[in-house]
């Protein structure tokens, strides 16, 4: 499964990156986090409740960040075990650019799912994918973007 978006966040790029790297904005923005810790300044683990379609689960979960060209650019790979749920893996390249009303964050990601998650269809799957990104997406604009 594939996802890539771009979205405008009215805040400069360095201010983006910071709150990209803190865990106490994340957890308020990422839906269903009931838990998120910063082991260091690359390992984060996370205890997230999801609902796709009829499968309710808690995944628990693992997120290594890779600051390759940091503000510019950053990749992170995670995976998260659901239980009898099943499970997802995958990573995301994001890259921030100045824009003229501030930052426009792109960001290209690809998950394998599998277990009960994997039995659902594609469709559901990804639509609750793309649901769930454009809702932490909205969230962190948000919280980061600065007043006019």
């Amino acid at each position: 499964m594939d996802l890539k978006d771009e979205i405008v966040i009215n805040a400069p790029r360095q201010v983006v990156y910071d709150a990209l790297n803190d865990a106490e904005i994340l957890k308020e923005c990422i839906p269903g986090c009931e838990e998120l810790h910063k082991h260091s300044d690359t390992e984060l683990e996370a205890k997230v409740v999801l609902k796709i379609g009829p499968v309710k689960a808690k995944f628990n979960g693992n997120v290594t960040l890779s600051p390759d060209a940091p503000p510019e650019h950053f990749s992170l790979k995670g995976e998260g075990n659901g239980g009898a749920a099943g499970f997802a893996k995958g990573g995301a390249d994001v890259t921030l650019e100045e824009h003229e009303e501030g930052t426009l964050l792109r960001y290209d990601a690809h998950a394998d799912i599998g277990g009960k998650l994997a039995q659902l269809g594609n469709r559901l799957v990804q639509g609750t994918a793309k649901k769930l990104a454009g809702k932490f997406f909205a969230n962190f604009a948000e919280h980061v973007g600065e007043k006019s």
